[in-house]
């Protein structure tokens, strides 16, 4: 009778239990101090996973904000779900023939990951447009930056970007951006601790890389991409996504955590297998 109970007990108190690829989820709905489970076929799963992909918190926090407002610097059109720009933008410069159509329309392709344009990595190089960065903006009034997006030289429109992203996005600019160069050095090599990386990474990343980091792979068999190849190679970009997650995909975000953690994963990161 006992082992009964205990099995009754264990059965209620089963909290969520979701696999990577979704196909089985179960969820505790707790009403009235009890428990009581439902099946995934009550839900609509697909649907928890998209909103996390695009949709917005009743309540967003503004680690939450920051973070989609650096998916919008990275690829806006990728972010919000729509078709992205055909056209290259009319304040690229005819100079960089290397770069053309919907990449051209990314806040990062002209700004950098570094947020500091033709001061900083994209002083050469395939972006090299000699357009300066974003850290002007830095702390500024989040209105005020809004109405820089929409200026002639942006051109962006709320047909465009919905109004609420944009304001997420002038948000990110004010409140978001952070001196990489406190935690990536010129060379590439992190200031970071990557023990303490390894444990975070080991937690949270490993679930979709794999604890090797293979687990995606950009690139194809013969010439890999994995996250060891990205953070070697360009860690800039790198310590982007681990700060704010990749646009369009159900990446976490680190947002919500100290800068220092981000870099001490990506320090991590640079001694996972490139090959």
């Amino acid at each position: 009778m006992k082992y009964a109970v205990i099995q009754v007990f264990i059965q209620r108190v089963t909290g969520l239990v979701c696999s990577i690829a979704a196909t089985a989820c179960l969820s505790i709905s707790v009403i009235a101090g009890d428990a009581t489970i439902a099946s995934a076929s009550d839900r609509n799963d697909e649907s928890y996973h998209q909103d996390y992909v695009y949709g917005e918190p009743a309540e967003p926090s503004d680690a939450w904000r920051i973070a989609r407002g650096g998916r919008l610097y990275d690829k806006w059109y990728a972010v919000t779900d729509v078709d992205k720009p055909e056209m290259t933008h009319s304040a690229w410069p005819a100079s960089n023939t290397m770069k053309s159509g919907a990449t051209t329309w990314r806040c990062k392709s002209c700004h950098g990951w570094d947020f500091a344009g033709k001061d900083g990595k994209y002083a050469s190089g395939s972006y090299n447009t000699g357009i300066p960065g974003v850290r002007g903006v830095d702390d500024k009034d989040v209105g005020d930056i809004h109405a820089i997006l929409m200026d002639d030289t942006h051109g962006y429109t709320h047909d465009m970007i919905p109004k609420n992203d944009m304001l997420h996005l002038a948000f990110f600019l004010s409140k978001g951006q952070y001196d990489i160069t406190t935690y990536v050095n010129a060379d590439g090599t992190v200031n970071g601790d990557a023990e303490r990386g390894k444990a975070m990474f080991q937690n949270t990343c490993a679930a979709c890389h794999g604890f090797d980091g293979r687990a995606l792979n950009w690139g194809d068999e013969e010439n890999p991409n994995y996250i060891g190849t990205e953070a070697s190679k360009n860690p800039w970009e790198v310590m982007a996504k681990i700060r704010h997650g990749h646009p369009a995909t159900e990446m976490i975000s680190y947002a919500g955590f100290a800068m220092q953690d981000a870099a001490d994963v990506l320090a991590y990161t640079q001694m996972l297998p490139a090959k």
